[in-house]
């Protein structure tokens, strides 16, 4: 492990250079539709790869775009990432795509950056803050497969909702004050959750399960079913709406 290097100032800098490499896969036009998601995705796990292996031999290591390696469940320090969260976005020219990077240990997210580098931001757990002020009154969603739950939670507390794209876009747009929360059912990986669940824990927001549990990283199962990220003054009720919804129809 190298000595000069500190966890928090390597997972931000994984995270902007990241951004920087994929910015510069997408400059010039030259790559469109998959051949471009193909290649963003392809280059920025190499060059994270390369970079944990030179810096942090000896961790775990698991990513959406490598082969799962269950070493890492020996391991009580594991890297979760996704290079390239919002591969469809980013390569159709849209701004709500994500890099995320987090460093696990024991189960728990200890640093976490999650870049948006068409918005010229990374977003470190090492510094993150929450807005706070009045409520925006929106939560945000997937736009391509918005959930049920999201929906009646929604109509109950008079809020609307928003579809925007990758995981990580989503939840700092709560920490930036733009939704009151982020709301997710459906499905998801270690890799789409870990780095913002980091980033907006320490930026002072709830984060858990739709049931209210914390969420466990380095498991053997990478799926993760569901995910709140909110404003903490929102939360119970939030999860009252949840546990409703879920004892009237037996799923999220």
């Amino acid at each position: 492990m190298t000595a000069h290097l500190s966890d928090s100032r390597l997972t931000n800098h994984i995270a902007q250079g990241c951004g920087q490499i994929l910015k510069g896969v997408r400059a010039g036009g030259l790559l469109r539709g998959q051949h471009l998601g193909e290649a963003g995705d392809e280059l920025a796990q190499n060059w994270i790869a390369r970079v944990l292996k030179e810096h942090r031999p000896d961790d775990g290591f698991l990513s959406e775009e490598a082969a799962d390696n269950l070493d890492r469940l020996n391991k009580d320090r594991v890297w979760i990432v996704d290079p390239l969260d919002g591969t469809k976005e980013f390569a159709t020219g849209r701004q709500d795509w994500a890099v995320h990077i987090a460093l696990v240990i024991n189960g728990e997210v200890a640093h976490a950056a999650v870049g948006l580098p068409d918005l010229g931001q990374t977003f470190k757990s090492s510094e993150a803050r929450a807005v706070t002020g009045p409520l925006a009154k929106r939560f945000v969603v997937s736009h391509n497969r918005p959930p049920q739950v999201a929906g009646h939670i929604a109509e109950q507390m008079g809020y609307d909702n928003v579809g925007i794209g990758s995981a990580g876009a989503k939840s700092m747009h709560v920490l930036l004050g733009d939704f009151d929360g982020y709301i997710h059912a459906g499905g998801q990986y270690e890799w789409d959750q870990a780095a913002p669940v980091g980033v907006a824990q320490a930026a002072g927001l709830h984060c858990s399960r739709l049931d209210g549990s914390p969420p466990r990283f380095n498991n053997e199962d990478t799926y993760m079913p569901d995910l709140l990220i909110c404003r903490p003054e929102i939360k119970d009720e939030v999860l009252a709406h949840a546990a409703q919804f879920l004892s009237d129809n037996g799923k999220y």
